[in-house]
C-alpha cells in the first residue's frame, strides 16, 4: 500500500504548543527554523539543539492562534517541554502537552479527499491550506498531514475513510523515507547535529536568522567544516526492522560507522535512513547490527545537498 493512496493516523508524534505574546520571540532563540517564515500559508520543519548542536528534537511547526504548534516523536514531548520550560520563566510565552487537542492523519494521493472536505491541495512541501480549524501541510511530493481539531476527528475519519483505504504507520513511514526526511526519536536524541540528518537541504536550518541554542556549532559546521558524516537511504533483505540508534559496522573500517535514522518494511524487505560515515559509503561494504550482520545497499535519495542554496535560507 506504500505505493497507492491511503490514510492513516499519525499516532507516534504529540504535539508541543508555545502560546502567548512573546512565543514567536522565545522560539525564535531556541529553534534552528526561522520564525519570521512561518505564516498561517507556511509550515516548516525545525530542530532544537543543544549548546553543542546536538539535537533535543526534530518537528514540524505551524503557526495556530495565538502561538506555534510542534509535532515530535511523542517520547520527546516530555523531556523537551520540561526543557524548554527553563528558559520561557521570564517570558510571555506558556508551554503545554496539547497532543489530546488535536488528531492528525497521514495521506498520501489523497487530493479528492482533503477537497471533500472543504479544503485546497497544498502545493510544494511546507504550503498548508486551512479551513473550519483543520490544517492540511503538504508535506513531499503527494502526502499531506492533515491537522484536525479533537472534537471534529471522528467525523473527518469517516470522511477518510469513504474515500481513502486506511494504511498503516508503517506505509506512512516508508514514504517519509524515501523522500529523505529524517527525525529524531527517543534512541537517537542528543545524537546528532541537523547537518547529520540533512535537515538544512530540507529546509529546516536558517542560516539567516539570529543566534539560537547550537547555533554557533551548526553554523561553522556549514560554513566552514567537513561533515564527516551524514544521512544515506539504504535497503535490505530481511523482514525485521532495525530500530532508531541501531549501529551499523563495516568490516572494511572494523569498527561501527553509523546509526540508523529510521526504518519501515517494504514487504519484502525494509528501508531506512541512517547518519553514516561518508569514506564507509564510498566503500560500500555496510552491516547492520555487527561486523557480519545483514548487508545494506546504498539507495539514492531524492534531493542533492547544496551549501549555497542551503546557506540562502
Amino acid at each position: 500500500m506504500a505505493d497507492s493512496a491511503f490514510f492513516c493516523p499519525l499516532s507516534h508524534e504529540g504535539i508541543l504548543a508555545v502560546r502567548g505574546s512573546d512565543a514567536g520571540k522565545f522560539l525564535q532563540g531556541q529553534l534552528t527554523c526561522n520564525i519570521n517564515y512561518l505564516s498561517p500559508e507556511h509550515a516548516s520543519l525545525g530542530a532544537r539543539c543543544m549548546v553543542k548542536g546536538r539535537m533535543q528534537s526534530s518537528f514540524r511547526i505551524l503557526p495556530e492562534g495565538n502561538g506555534y504548534l510542534m509535532a515530535m516523536a511523542s517520547e520527546l514531548l516530555e523531556p523537551q517541554l520540561a526543557d524548554l520550560k527553563k528558559y520561557a520563566v521570564f517570558s510571555k510565552a506558556t508551554l503545554t502537552d496539547e497532543s489530546s487537542a488535536w488528531a492528525r492523519f497521514g495521506l498520501q494521493g489523497g487530493d479528492t479527499a482533503l477537497q471533500t472536505l472543504g479544503l485546497d491541495v497544498p502545493a510544494a512541501a511546507g504550503s498548508t491550506v486551512r479551513h473550519e480549524g483543520m490544517v492540511a501541510v503538504a508535506v513531499s511530493a503527494g502526502r499531506v498531514e492533515l491537522w484536525v481539531p479533537a472534537d471534529n476527528a471522528g467525523k473527518v475519519r469517516q470522511a477518510l475513510a469513504a474515500a481513502l483505504p486506511e494504511g498503516s504507520l508503517n506505509d506512512w513511514l516508508l514514504g517519509q523515507i524515501r523522500a529523505g526526511i529524517g527525525q529524531v526519536m527517543g534512541p537517537t536524541r542528543e545524537l546528532f547535529i541537523p547537518q547529520m540528518i540533512n535537515l538544512q537541504a530540507v529546509d529546516g536550518v536558517s542560516f539567516k536568522k539570529g543566534c539560537y541554542t547550537g547555533q554557533e556549532i551548526v553554523a561553522r559546521m556549514q560554513y566552514l567544516g567537513k561533515l564527516k558524516r551524514r544521512q544515506y537511504r539504504l535497503a535490505l533483505d530481511q523482514r525485521d526492522i532495525p530500530a532508531p540508534g541501531e549501529e551499523i559496522f563495516s568490516p572494511t573500517h572494523g569498527s561501527s560507522v553509523g546509526e540508523v535514522v529510521l526504518a519501515a518494511s517494504t514487504g519484502s524487505g525494509c528501508e531506512l535512513l541512517a547518519v553514516l560515515s561518508a569514506e564507509a559509503v564510498d566503500d560500500d561494504n555496510l552491516h547492520l547490527g555487527s561486523l557480519g550482520g545483514p548487508r545494506l545497499q546504498v539507495l539514492t535519495l531524492p534531493y542533492e545537498l547544496d551549501r549555497d542554496r542551503e546557506i540562502q535560507r
